[in-house]
């Protein structure tokens, strides 16, 4: 058990819409408290990662309160600093706590660091970098993310389905050369790919479990793609991701993997942990990145 800590909360009062305001006044009045613990509202994109490098600086701890676009933000910042961050689960879909045992408010300043991966992207022909903690996604999810991010009336899980039911109609699958490097050796893959997903935790989406067998600390990433099928035929399939036994289906290649290179060429959009890219295309590289960042709890 650690010694106690100084703690940043970093609050995005925007998380979940703005529905989740109630949750969030109650854990800052819980945090308040604790000895040694500042609060600040994130005013803008990319100031949780200002907030966040502030605080590493100070040698405290950075907690992201709020979804998992904010945990993003923090985790980019300290990746490989040395840094520790943490979470409280304020958003839509929290994600990210489902995949490691999150400890509560209370418990923040004194809790159990662990070295957790990240997933780290690099474009062709750009040469900056960008990380991930939880998921990426590319055609089908990015733009699934992209109609969420944009929902106002609906909110929790039903606003992830109603975004799958409406990108269903009319999509089709994209033709993509993927090489997966796995600890067994390099496998290619060209042909047209319904989902393709990253996953660095277990689940995406509230619910769907994109890498049943993911960790935070193997030191890999889950790769799951399912090849070309009928729009209306992934209504079957989602079943099947949300109690992760897509795996064993012959439509989908599941592949545990140190770095994964796609190119395509008709631009799509991507999501990182929800965050959404678009007119994405080209060759684009993802590593895992063993232990990037320390994360308070347990695995």
């Amino acid at each position: 058990m650690s010694e106690k800590r100084r703690l940043i909360l970093v609050v995005n009062p925007a998380a979940d819409r703005g529905r989740s305001a109630r949750r969030v006044a109650r854990l800052l009045e819980e945090a308040s408290m604790a000895d040694d613990v500042q609060v600040f509202l994130t005013a803008h994109a990319g100031h949780a990662g200002e907030l966040a490098a502030m605080g590493a600086r100070q040698g405290a701890a950075v907690i992201a309160c709020g979804g998992d676009g904010t945990a993003h933000e923090i985790a980019g910042a300290l990746v490989s600093t040395g840094g520790i961050m943490g979470v409280l689960a304020a958003g839509s879909a929290n994600d990210l706590v489902k995949s490691y045992h999150a400890p509560q408010v209370g418990k923040l300043a004194s809790s159990d660091v662990f070295a957790a991966d990240l997933g780290c992207v690099r474009r062709a022909g750009s040469t900056g970098e960008r990380c991930f903690i939880n998921s990426l996604g590319i055609g089908l999810t990015g733009r699934i993310a992209l109609r969420v991010s944009r929902s106002h009336l609906l909110k929790g899980d039903v606003r992830y389905a109603a975004a799958l039911l409406r990108e269903l109609l009319g999509y089709t699958a994209v033709n993509m050369h993927i090489t997966l490097t796995t600890p067994q050796g390099v496998e290619e893959i060209d042909e047209p790919v319904f989902a393709f997903s990253v996953a660095n935790g277990r689940v995406e989406g509230g619910r769907f479990c994109i890498g049943p067998r993911a960790s935070l600390t193997d030191g890999l990433l889950d790769v799951c793609i399912l090849r070309s099928i009928p729009p209306l035929s992934f209504l079957r399939y989602s079943i099947k991701y949300m109690k992760g036994s897509q795996v064993a289906d012959p439509m989908v290649v599941y592949r545990q993997v140190s770095a994964v290179e796609l190119e395509f060429h008709q631009p799509q959009v991507m999501h990182m942990d929800g965050e959404v890219y678009g007119d994405v295309s080209g060759r684009i590289r993802i590593d895992a990145l063993c232990g990037a960042v320390n994360l308070l709890g347990r695995p």
